[in-house]
């Protein structure tokens, strides 16, 4: 017997990074010799929104999600003794993209790297930043102008870079359907590709090259049959659009190349153990099909509800991957779904209800007048919504959620306090005074930003760097030569962000909260109309008027799904809602609490910077006379940290496990009328 012959696995990779450069490049260090072929690099939340450790926004988030990278010189020491001429690295990374692509080339010129051999990927996809993860900087027309640069510089310089990565996996997590995910994220692409060939960098001849390194970064669900299909639509239709719109003949040029993250919005912090399972399935959803297969996967880990996975549990996951790769037969075989009629049927309705939502884009004025009119964010918001609304009922089950609650001890969870990664919360006040030594040092000769060039060019100081890109910005200059420029001269993250924000301003995205319809109706005798309620029967024992509830988003964490939710949903109950979007300092929400005269501030914080801002708003609430004004908190905290922040004054803290956003609502009546002394009210049985 013949031995079948297997395809080569995808690239296998573990998101990663934290606290400082040495600590991640250990870490990489350690996961590539695990057999891992590829890097995925985190990075905090002030690197991703082009800020330095010691901004004010940036207090509390300083290596909490990711590792920070301010300078050439924490790039050096990410990337010390990986050689990334032979890497292959992708860097979640989108508004500073160019940014940490310009330090990343610096540093490999260092290494003595061929430049046009480096391989890897940047996301770059701003779009879906307005819609769904927050780390947008500067308005949609200078983003978009950025991507454009870069993508064109990268094709005439560094030919195996992906310059950018189409991002649908965040607006799954932002409620996406299958439908919304494939038509959002090919009109993005559209966008961007109509932009470069516009823009006149590229000749027509070379479009093909430009449309080539186009990649996609996608979301699988636990639905791993309809996500197979959505795959197979997305690559049906990209062939599509690629040769009917872009006139590409190349077969290789027009193939959908994606990367996948599965699910990790459908991590549960209630029986985290099933993580495990539903972590498989959704891998499947992206290997079964040969046809439609990622080039490259990686897992979350199963711990990532309850917070930052360690090593071990990001081991577990890259095993998960190795097994399915090597143990099994699945690489022996052509597509195993070619001729069937349920999976043909599936993936004709999702590429015709795909190209319906594209035309209804496309009529607007394209995706980015889609994002700027609120549209795009209130249809996520709304679809979000429902799906909720669907979990609360019982209509979607949740093993262990919502169904098969009852459980026996597990020993993956005995220690919660041990089962998850704890930064120490000294490294970053060690992270600040480093960038102020840097910039104090830099321009000295000698100085730590003083490496020589490739040729041994000696690069201006600083701040004559950031002069020439500022004037560079002003112009239809290609803005990545000035970037590489400020990088070679040791100019900061937060420097080069600033000074491009004062060329091109900033943008604050639409929160769609307004625009969502109502997604659970006050029925007579549902526990809607029951906390409705309660909320007039307190409004009215406080005096009149409507209770007003604040939900603030304070730091840098721009996850603002569980926000808009709970926004929704107490507009819903009967609350005034005042709610203004991601990116607030503490002193901002105190001062919006204070003006607005509100019953009670709403926290959501999901990156880990909690023990630093909540005690902050506190703070200031006393300072300001608001003591009175019970504040709430939710998002992925650890029990030790919740224990400390109820020790702190916080009257309730919900987790991922709190999923009932009607009973949150209703818990936030209860804590208004405990905090103005009023009898507790009696819920019906």
């Amino acid at each position: 017997m013949t031995e079948r012959k297997k395809d080569r696995p995808w690239l296998m990779r573990t998101y990663a990074g934290h606290s400082t450069a040495e600590a991640s490049n250990e870490l990489y260090r350690r996961n590539l010799d695990k057999g891992q072929t590829g890097l995925s690099v985190a990075f905090d939340l002030p690197t991703q929104t082009g800020y330095d450790p010691d901004h004010v926004l940036a207090r509390g988030e300083v290596g909490r999600v990711g590792v920070p990278v301010s300078h050439v010189g924490d790039m050096r020491r990410l990337f010390q003794d990986i050689p990334l001429e032979q890497m292959n690295t992708s860097m979640t990374i989108n508004a500073t993209a160019m940014w940490l692509l310009a330090l990343y080339q610096v540093v490999a010129e260092e290494q003595g790297a061929d430049v046009s051999k480096l391989s890897g990927t940047t996301q770059n996809d701003i779009v879906k930043e307005y819609l769904s993860r927050g780390t947008h900087v500067f308005p949609p027309v200078p983003s978009l102008r950025l991507t454009t640069d870069m993508i064109a510089y990268t094709v005439n310089h560094m030919p195996k870079w992906n310059p950018i990565n189409i991002c649908s996996y965040h607006l799954q997590e932002a409620g996406a359907t299958p439908v919304q995910e494939v038509a959002y994220a090919l009109s993005t692409a559209v966008a961007v590709l109509d932009s470069v060939r516009d823009s006149g960098q590229i000749p027509a001849e070379r479009f093909g090259d430009v449309v080539g390194r186009i990649s996609f970064f996608v979301n699988a669900g636990v639905r791993f049959v309809e996500e197979m299909c959505k795959m197979r639509a997305f690559t049906r239709l990209w062939d599509r659009i690629t040769r009917e719109r872009y006139g590409i003949e190349d077969p290789k040029q027009r193939r959908f190349r994606y990367g996948v993250q599965v699910n990790s919005l459908g991590l549960t912090e209630a029986q985290p153990e099933n993580n495990v399972q539903r972590i498989v399935l959704e891998m499947l959803a992206v290997t079964l099909s040969k046809d439609a297969r990622a080039r490259a996967v990686q897992l979350p880990a199963w711990n990532e509800a309850l917070g930052l996975p360690r090593p071990w549990d990001q081991q577990w996951s890259l095993r998960i991957q190795q097994v399915l790769a090597h143990e099994s037969d699945l690489l022996e075989y052509d597509d195993l779904f070619a001729g069937s009629h349920v999976v043909e049927a599936k993936v004709g309705s999702l590429v015709s209800d795909a190209l319906t939502e594209m035309e209804r884009i496309e009529e607007m004025g394209g995706v980015m007048a889609a994002v700027e009119s609120g549209y795009l964010k209130s249809q996520l918001v709304s679809s979000h919504a429902e799906r909720r609304a669907k979990i609360e009922s019982g209509a979607e089950r949740i093993v262990g959620v919502n169904c098969y609650e009852g459980t026996e001890p597990s020993p993956l969870t005995a220690d919660l306090d041990a089962a998850i990664l704890t930064i120490d919360p000294a490294t970053e006040a060690r992270t600040v005074q480093a960038v102020k030594d840097w910039r104090r040092t830099r321009d000295e000769p000698g100085g730590t930003s003083r490496a020589p060039g490739p040729r041994g060019n000696v690069w201006p100081p600083s701040a004559t760097a950031l002069e020439l890109l500022k004037k560079a910005a002003t112009t239809d200059a290609n803005l990545m030569e000035a970037t590489l420029e400020c990088a070679r001269a040791g100019v900061t993250t937060g420097e080069w962000a600033g000074a491009l924000r004062e060329v091109f301003g900033e943008f604050r995205a639409p929160t769609g909260v307004s625009g969502a319809p109502v997604a659970v109706t006050a029925e007579e005798g549902s526990t809607l109309a029951e906390v409705r309620r309660r909320v007039s029967r307190t409004a009215d024992d406080l005096g009149g008027g409507r209770l007003r509830l604040l939900v603030g988003k304070p730091g840098l964490d721009g996850h603002s799904n569980g926000a808009e939710q709970i926004a929704v949903r107490a507009r819903d109950a009967g609350f005034e809602v005042v709610y203004q979007g991601i990116r607030l300092t503490p002193e901002q929400i105190v001062s919006a609490a204070v003006a607005e005269d509100v019953h009670c501030v709403g926290l959501s914080i999901l990156s880990g910077s909690h023990a630093e801002l909540v005690p902050d708003v506190l703070r200031r609430l006393r300072e300001a006379g608001a003591d009175d004004v019970p504040v709430v908190v939710g998002g992925i905290i650890p029990s030790a940290d919740a224990a400390a922040l109820k020790a702190a004054g916080v009257a309730a803290v919900f987790t991922p496990k709190d999923f009932g956003i009607t009973e949150i609502i209703g818990r936030i009546v209860d804590e208004i009328r405990s905090a103005n002394t009023l009898e507790p009210l009696e819920v019906p049985a």
